[in-house]
């Protein structure tokens, strides 16, 4: 297996991770509708809703994580970032993981580890009228920066070839922001024919730009 192979393979799998935890998304959805109804038409609020609700948002937060990352859809100063030289992004990021990412991750790994084992050992639960158990979703705390960890050593893999050949790696692409654009104007029917076109031309046109801006970078730090 080569190394873009495994690279591909964590992305993969970080974004298995990501897709599967994201239906939690419906899960929520139902849970508050349901407690809405319950609560307003019923008259018969649930005591144990709210802290269910943080268990699976703080889930769907954590977990996804790893497949935010494998997008290289974090946060970053992209204004000074953008216009850096691949090399040059790639030793920054490298210093950065090794620095601040990997302690991090390591130390919330292991104490999420700690702490999961002494919620089970004492059957942690909720404290309220309906008590409901806490172990199940501080298990998820290791879960989530072995994951995540996982993906950043995969990441500075990626920084360590960057250093060597002047390029990015390619990554595994999910659906692009066009992609999106265009399934929703295809579906709509406000929009006429005409119209559509003309936005996702523009649309595509804009990006291109972008893309041969990101280009224009890219062969400046191989010269």
């Amino acid at each position: 297996m080569t190394i873009q192979r495994l690279l591909h393979a964590v992305d993969r799998f970080s974004m298995l991770v990501g897709k599967t935890f994201s239906w939690l998304i419906v899960a929520l959805m139902l849970l508050v509708c349901g407690e809405v109804f319950k609560r307003y038409a019923l008259n018969a609020p649930t005591a144990w809703i709210f802290d269910a609700n943080n268990m699976l948002y703080g889930t769907l937060f954590m977990m996804g994580g790893a497949y935010t990352l494998s997008q290289a859809g974090h946060v970053r100063g992209d204004f000074f970032y953008g216009s850096m030289k691949p090399r040059t992004q790639a030793a920054l990021d490298l210093v950065l993981f090794a620095v601040f990412f990997l302690p991090g991750v390591v130390a919330l790994t292991w104490s999420g580890w700690t702490y999961f084992g002494e919620s089970l050992a004492m059957r942690e639960q909720t404290f309220n009228a309906d008590p409901i158990p806490v172990y199940p979703f501080k298990f998820v705390i290791p879960v989530a920066g072995a994951v995540l960890l996982v993906q950043g050593l995969a990441e500075m893999v990626r920084c360590v070839l960057c250093l060597k050949t002047g390029v990015w790696t390619p990554r595994l692409k999910d659906a692009e922001e066009m992609d999106v654009v265009g399934d929703q104007l295809a579906s709509s029917s406000y929009v006429n024919e005409a119209d559509k076109r003309e936005v996702i031309e523009k649309a595509h046109a804009i990006e291109q730009a972008a893309q041969q801006r990101k280009s224009d970078t890219g062969n400046g730090g191989t010269a």
